[in-house]
């Protein structure tokens, strides 16, 4: 199910939307559909054509400090991703590797990314969002005029992804919103802060699904295998607070 919102309903999680009045419930979304958003019709309708056939290629960049507090599980996030894609072509910047322009490079011959690292929504000029790589920026404005003819996924890892703008909540002014511009087709994001301890878990089990035939990943099966991550992540942590699986999003196909 794709949701296309605007207004004040951009800024909910409307995935999430359900009774949570006692444990037992199954009034809630989650229990009937899987959700995915759509910043606009159009954008929706750009990205449901033939799929990609491009050999697959995957980009890993992991930066956990970038000046700002060191983002410890990264480190694990990676080894899990490793795993996951041994018998893959995967290509892999960390720390002091991850710069703005090896990134950006990459981004243009690889068609699958994952990016680890902070990220930062600016309230007063949103088009300088930011994902914080080593030694710079990579904002909102440099990612809308990127050209990745070849792009199909991209797995963003980080705050604030899909945060966007409350002066303008009738456009997709936000880093997710811009991976689909710059030619991406399905697009994994987070609407506000993720706790560092739980983006691993995700991350390993949305890649295991995709990958557990050991054939080409479908990026048209990542809302599927976003969706089941997080049930099992709320499965697995008891006492996991709302807030903590909330922020995991998809958009696109």
């Amino acid at each position: 199910m794709w949701w296309c919102v605007t207004g004040p309903l951009a800024f909910l999680p409307i995935h999430a939307a359900g009774v949570y009045d006692t444990e037992d419930s199954t009034e809630r979304i989650q229990n009937y559909a899987i959700s995915s958003y759509a910043p606009t019709i159009s954008a929706l309708l750009e990205q449901s054509g033939a799929p990609v056939h491009k050999p697959f290629r995957h980009l890993s960049a992991i930066e956990p400090s970038s000046g700002l507090s060191y983002i410890p599980d990264t480190e694990k996030e990676l080894e899990y991703i490793r795993h996951r894609l041994h018998n893959q072509d995967h290509v892999v910047l960390y720390k002091a590797d991850a710069t703005k322009d090896r990134v950006m490079k990459e981004m243009r011959d690889c068609n699958w990314l994952h990016l680890a690292c902070h990220g930062t929504q600016n309230a007063t000029n949103p088009i300088k969002s930011a994902l914080l790589l080593h030694g710079g920026k990579l904002t909102l404005e440099e990612i809308i005029r990127l050209d990745l003819p070849h792009a199909e996924f991209a797995f963003l890892s980080a705050c604030q992804t899909m945060t966007g703008d409350e002066n303008l909540s009738d456009e997709a002014v936000h880093i997710a919103g811009g991976m689909l511009l710059a030619g991406y087709r399905s697009v994994v994001a987070t609407m506000w802060s993720i706790e560092d301890a739980l983006a691993p878990k995700v991350a390993d089990e949305f890649y295991a699904r995709l990958l557990r035939d050991g054939e080409r990943p479908d990026n048209r099966k990542a809302a599927e295998a976003l969706y089941f991550s997080v049930k099992k992540l709320r499965e697995d942590e008891k006492d996991t607070r709302m807030l903590s699986w909330l922020p995991f999003v998809h958009l696109g196909i």
